[in-house]
């Protein structure tokens, strides 16, 4: 029986206790549950998932092995002879199905205790042999010829002494008294007594003897003189705790200092610890269903998992050992949190170990500077995948630490660390993500909040562009990482929904670090890409096979990953140049590092910053252009995009000239609008456009048109115009490109989504008799007309049935979102694109960014707008008339208070950023008078005549709001 097989055994029986022993009947009850109250629930959830582990593989050896009743009915039971010959991965996949379905389960599964205790004491012996022919016995006049000590043995390779072992056992060969000092707990004959010691209390011997006793040989990045007092190469749970008790029991914190000092400054001794042990199928299959309830899993969910297996076991024959697979690590993470509260003598619920009392908070900082120095400088000339993944394994362990220990590491080890850990290749950063999303989510959060306080830190005293801080820019390098694991870690869409003509085909190169991938991503798209090709080229991205769009339900609100003191400090021109400088600067010569690449970190105010410029710019450009042309022709400039409407006849004026702009020049689109109302004497500098765009938004929405905006939703975007729209949330994601599914029905449809729901979730009806539902379905078109289709061919003979019902639910948000609008809506992306297309839109928004940037912020803070305000013409925030306007404006109702916006603005929609962003300006307007107030929109500016009675200005002033339709000279 092989070892692997023989450490089951000893967990399955460590489960069993003495109840499989005693055990009279053919099957076992289902394990009762222990009182979990008191326990924490990551342990709760450790503690039931082992549980079902156990179970799992007894039902695993039960089918490979049977329980060695030959006379056993249990046709679940490889003893019953009617289970037929399986591999250990079909095993796995059928002992999973079995516990699900809670099958019969034999008495007897495993070999006797006794003879567990047998094949241990076997193993024992034979690495006593092991170790007596390769380091002897210490005795220098030994004459066993079997020991390394009395010179009769050969130089031998540990495979060979492994070998003549195995043989010296077999014949029962001289074993002398005393073989190898460190491994005498192990390997004495009294060791097989199981109350002689605990694997912590052999450590703890080990240990003591570390101070004056070395057998290893120190790794290049240790410091010399610590490996002089320590014997240990890695770290571990038994160690760790070994270290304290020794420490605490010599009242001295040396063995503690020297072990921690040399380790944790050494990546190979990093990358050495806290490793798990070996998975077996059964592990495998545990973790590829660990978001699934294994009491009901379906055949498709067994069938897919039992594939997985298949493919891992077809990738584990190529003949060459095989990298890890991307989501997977081999650090004991449970193990190592443990230990680091044990070792920095924090609380642990989970623990009942004694606490480490003396301060290594320091030391452990220290060293783990030293580390990220060389760890930076092993990524600057490391190529060899092997090393790097060594290098994943140690930011593992270190970010685990960090984040456990106190704040003191903030300006020292993660500060460093974010250094070295910004130079990882591109392929290495999406494991570490992935790692991080599958292992490490309690890390998430206060990982986050580190690298934002790093960040906030930094910002408020710098007298320099943050694009220069590396402290920052490191910080936000490891961000990025953070973010796409957070989007790993919660729910994505697949990949399948985004629409073909929005996938770009631009690829990072493995070897080469993700940053600088994503400038010549940059540089790229100025010359190629259109709408989504700059946000879709992130290398990152793309090594992980996810976007940003496809989030569903991050881990993490992603909101959180905004830095509000760096937006607002950042200098956003700055940063444009910095783009723009991506693309001209070819050979890369004046590098400087690009927020807008890293937008998810701010706030979406500070990116509207950044489209209004890159929209202006190309304004200027398209300007500059046709003076350019038109002179050298000698034709008439036209450099703005001119609209001349009626007011009566918006909407026949409007897009009968911007469907006659579309088909002779669609360029003329990107340049700045300009709207003429005809018989009005209004000059627009913005103002007019905002009324016309919110006219115009107001009609077309009618029920009675029947149709939607086009090039209107594109040309506000464009012309930085927030629009009283009010679309579903799944138009936005439409709008970057991914197609609408079930989840979408949610915000759109609530009741269809609840029904819809209720179906699925329906696991004991008759389908066709209590919901007597088709493939063909029933809807309304916008007029109210009663429509009918059928989802698949001949749909309206196909009931939906227990086994079909998915497929029925996804086809039919697929008609509804994607399949009945096909034609609208692709008019509607296409005029939104045309303008749009070569904007950093998508780059920088996510789809909930989106409809804020078209609808405005939903905060309706009027004490932000006072705040915000400028007086002008001699008030002041002190002027009687100026307090009475403001008590006046609190107490209106807010339908009154969107009016007085549209009237000193031109639109009643809040800005993103809220109110503050106004930058509304009061301004005398000569004395008192029954004058109305007046107002500039174009420029905010609210023109207020110094009104002697409160209820005389609350009276015109309503007066004026009410009626302020048109536009006039004053």
């Amino acid at each position: 029986m092989s070892s692997e097989r023989q450490n089951k055994d000893d967990d399955s029986r460590a489960s069993e206790g003495s109840s499989s022993s005693s055990a009279s009947q053919d099957t076992e009850t289902l394990p009762i549950t222990p009182n979990l109250g008191c326990i924490s629930s990551e342990k709760e959830e450790e503690m039931k998932r082992a549980a079902v582990k156990k179970r799992i593989e007894r039902y695993f050896y039960q089918l490979l092995e049977g329980c060695g009743n030959s006379g056993c009915g249990n046709r679940f039971c490889a003893s019953s002879g009617k289970v037929p010959a399986l591999t250990p991965d079909q095993a796995a996949a059928r002992a999973l199905q079995l516990f699900a379905e809670e099958a019969k389960l034999c008495a007897a599964v495993h070999p006797s205790k006794e003879e567990e205790m047998k094949r241990a004491a076997v193993k024992k012996r034979i690495e006593r042999y092991f170790y007596q022919l390769l380091e002897g016995c210490g005795n220098s006049g030994c004459g066993n010829r079997f020991c390394a000590s009395s010179g009769k043995v050969p130089a031998l390779t540990p495979d060979q002494a492994a070998a003549r072992a195995l043989q010296l056992f077999a014949e029962e060969a001289k074993l002398c008294a005393a073989v190898h000092p460190s491994k005498v707990a192990r390997t004495e004959d009294s060791t097989l007594s199981s109350s002689d010691g605990s694997m912590a209390e052999r450590r703890k011997d080990e240990a003591s003897r570390s101070q004056s006793t070395s057998h290893v040989t120190p790794s290049q990045t240790t410091p010399r003189g610590d490996t002089q007092h320590t014997t240990e190469t890695h770290l571990d749970e038994d160690i760790i705790q070994a270290l304290v008790e020794t420490s605490l029991e010599k009242n001295s914190p040396l063995p503690l200092i020297r072990s921690l000092g040399a380790i944790f400054s050494s990546t190979d001794a990093v990358a050495a610890s806290f490793r798990a042990r070996a998975v077996t199928p059964i592990d495998l299959l545990l973790r590829k269903a660990t978001q699934k309830d294994l009491r009901n899993l379906t055949k498709e969910d067994l069938r897919s998992l039992e594939g997985d297996l298949d493919k891992d076991e077809d990738s584990s024959c190529a003949g060459k050992e095989t990298p890890p697979e991307t989501h997977e690590t081999d650090v004991d993470v449970l193990s190592l949190r443990r230990s680091v509260k044990q070792l920095f003598g924090i609380d642990d619920p989970d623990a009942n170990k004694p606490k480490n009392t003396f301060p290594v908070f320091e030391l452990v900082n220290n060293a783990l500077q030293t580390l990220a120095t060389s760890l930076k400088i092993d990524l600057e000339i490391t190529t060899q995948r092997e090393a790097v993944e060594d290098i994943i394994r140690t930011f593992v362990i270190v970010f685990e630490v960090i984040c456990i220990a106190p704040a003191e590491f903030l300006e020292g080890a993660l500060t460093r660390m974010c250094s070295a850990a910004a130079n990882l290749p591109t392929w290495a950063q999406g494991r570490l993500a992935w790692i991080w999303a599958r292992h490490c989510t309690p890390i998430l959060r206060p990982l986050l909040e580190s690298l934002q306080q790093i960040i906030t830190l930094q910002v408020i005293p710098t007298m320099i562009p943050v694009q220069d801080n590396e402290t920052i820019v490191n910080a936000t390098k490891v961000m990025k990482i953070l973010y796409y694991a957070d989007i790993l870690a919660g729910d994505v869409d697949p990949g399948q929904l985004r629409e073909d003509d929005a996938t770009s085909t631009v690829s990072g190169t493995a070897g080469v670090g993700a940053d600088e991938d994503l400038e010549a991503t940059a540089r790229w798209s100025f010359d190629e890409v259109k709408f989504t090709g700059a946000a879709r080229a992130d290398p990152l991205a793309q090594e992980l096979g996810v976007q940003p769009v496809d989030a569903r339900r991050p881990f993490l609100p992603l909101s959180e990953f905004y830095n509000e003191s760096l937006s607002d400090t950042i200098e956003m021109d700055y940063d444009y140049l910095n783009y723009k400088n991506l693309h001209m600067d070819e050979k890369n010569m004046n590098k400087k590092f690009c927020f807008m690449l890293y937008s998810f970190i701010l706030t979406p105010a500070t990116k509207t910053l950044a489209l209004y410029y890159d929209s202006r710019i190309r304004m200027y450009s398209e300007r500059r252009i046709n003076l350019f042309t038109t002179h050298l022709s000698g034709q008439t400039p036209n450099p703005y995009l001119k609209l001349k409407v009626r007011r009566e006849h918006l909407i026949d004026d409007a897009l009968i000239e911007l469907e006659m702009i579309t088909m002779e020049n669609p360029k003329d689109l990107k340049k700045q609008l300009v709207v003429e109302f005809m018989g009005e004497q209004g000059i627009d500098e913005g103002g007019v456009s905002k009324e016309f765009f919110q006219l115009i938004v107001e009609q077309i929405f009618n029920p009675d048109y029947g149709m939607r905006t086009q090039t209107p939703c594109g040309l506000a975007i464009y012309n930085n115009i927030i629009l009283a729209v009010n679309f579903p949330k799944v138009v936005y994601r439409k709008l970057l490109g991914i197609r609408g599914s079930f989840p979408d029905l949610e915000d759109w449809n609530p009741k269809l989504y609840r029904s819809l729901k209720a179906m699925l979730e329906d696991e004991d009806s008759d389908m066709e008799t209590v919901y007597m539902q088709t493939f063909e379905i029933n809807y309304q078109d916008v007029f109210g007309n009663v429509l009918r289709h059928e989802l698949k061919g001949n749909g309206r003979e196909i009931a939906v049935t227990q086994d079909n019902k998915r497929e029925f639910v996804d086809l039919y948000s697929d008609y509804l979102l994607n399949g009945a609008i096909e034609r609208q809506f692709g008019a509607f992306r296409k005029g939104f694109r045309m303008v749009t297309d070569e904007s950093p839109l998508a780059l920088l928004f996510r789809p909930e960014e989106v409809e804020l940037l078209v609808c405005g912020s939903k905060e309706f803070d009027f004490e932000e707008l006072q705040a915000a305000t400028d007086y002008d013409a001699g008030y002041t925030a002190d002027t009687p008339v100026i307090k009475n306007f403001w008590e006046i404006v609190h107490a209106l109702p807010v339908e009154n208070q969107r009016q007085l916006l549209e009237f000193t603005t031109g639109s009643d929609r809040v800005p993103v950023g809220g109110l503050s962003r106004l930058k509304m300006v009061i301004s005398r307007n000569g004395p008192d008078s029954d004058r109305l107030p007046t107002s500039h929109t174009c420029f905010n500016v609210l023109l207020l005549p110094e009104y002697n009675t409160k209820e005389k200005l609350k009276r015109l002033l309503l007066k004026a709001i009410s009626y302020c339709k048109g536009f006039g000279m004053l």
